[in-house]
């Protein structure tokens, strides 16, 4: 009753807008939530109470956008659509009563892949207000190594463990999974692209607290047959933390949320570390006691 909700299209992609019924003395915020689910799960219901929360407790204006899934639509529609959505806003804000130069964009797991994926696009774009900031909760962010400490740690951790992280990967590119295997030993990986990511993705970056107990993996045989399959892994749409300082630098304001019983909670630890080494402001949560979903 608190809320107007309505469903749109901002140029053509399905999004549900939630705007607080209650009159505002000045123009409001806004939210640009997408929603987790690997890019092969969710919708915009599933996430319906958590949005409306959100709206009515921060008085703000919230996007839900509702990108088709895969792999019935191929990637990278998903990032494609996320990011027509934003721009859509950004250059209608003030049409639902929001300040153009107060909107953040939000994303939780594959979400948060899209949120940054758009915010690193969108950073140097002169033609659009700016993103105010960007929250990544518990984002999946690199396809590179999946042999980081917290991969090992939580490698058979309930809803999202390591293997089936992988597998799903697989099922929203649209690959063969019996990939899985070499992807996982980091098979797919040529030493040249190794060497030159070292810099960013890193055990040797991640404080020691969160390393108890992990194990350097053996050196593994690179397979360039898995490595000409899944070349999607390489580019920053797919993982982020392989952008080029060039498109971090120009990134918003941050938060990550990251949670100590999760596969993808290093990534957020290796891109906080890269955000901070590129003077972006960066806040970081994290859920001693927290698991992926």
């Amino acid at each position: 009753s608190r809320l107007l909700i309505k469903d749109l299209h901002f140029d053509g992609v399905p999004v549900r807008i939630y705007l607080p019924r209650e009159p505002s003395a000045s123009k409001r915020r806004g939210v640009i939530f997408i929603h987790g689910g690997c890019g092969i799960f969710g919708s915009i219901r599933s996430y319906e109470r958590i949005w409306q929360h959100i709206a009515r407790k921060s008085d703000s204006v919230v996007v839900s956008v509702g990108y088709h899934l895969a792999p019935e639509h191929k990637y990278p529609a998903q990032t494609l659509e996320c990011l027509t959505a934003t721009v859509h806003f950004l250059k209608t804000a003030e049409a639902y009563g929001v300040d153009p130069a107060r909107i953040i964009v939000c994303g939780d797991s594959v979400g948060g892949t899209f949120t940054a994926s758009v915010c690193q696009e969108l950073g140097h774009r002169a033609d659009i207000p700016k993103i105010r900031a960007q929250v990544l909760i518990y984002p999946f962010l690199q396809a590179l190594n999946f042999n980081l400490p917290s991969h090992q740690k939580n490698a058979a951790t309930a809803f999202l463990s390591r293997e089936r992280t992988v597998h799903f990967i697989l099922k929203y590119l649209n690959k063969d999974c019996s990939l899985k295997e070499p992807i996982l030993a980091g098979s797919h990986v040529p030493e040249s692209i190794n060497l030159k990511y070292k810099k960013w993705i890193n055990p040797d970056l991640i404080p020691d607290v969160f390393k108890l107990g992990y194990k350097p993996p053996l050196p593994t045989l690179f397979l360039p047959q898995v490595h000409e399959e899944v070349q999607e892994l390489f580019k920053p749409r797919m993982s982020p933390l392989l952008a080029e300082d060039a498109a971090v630098c120009g990134l918003p304001d941050t938060c990550i949320v990251t949670c100590e019983h999760d596969v993808l909670r290093d990534e957020g630890l290796l891109y906080k570390k890269r955000l901070e080494d590129n003077n972006v402001h960066v806040t970081w949560h994290h859920v001693q006691k927290g698991f992926h979903g």
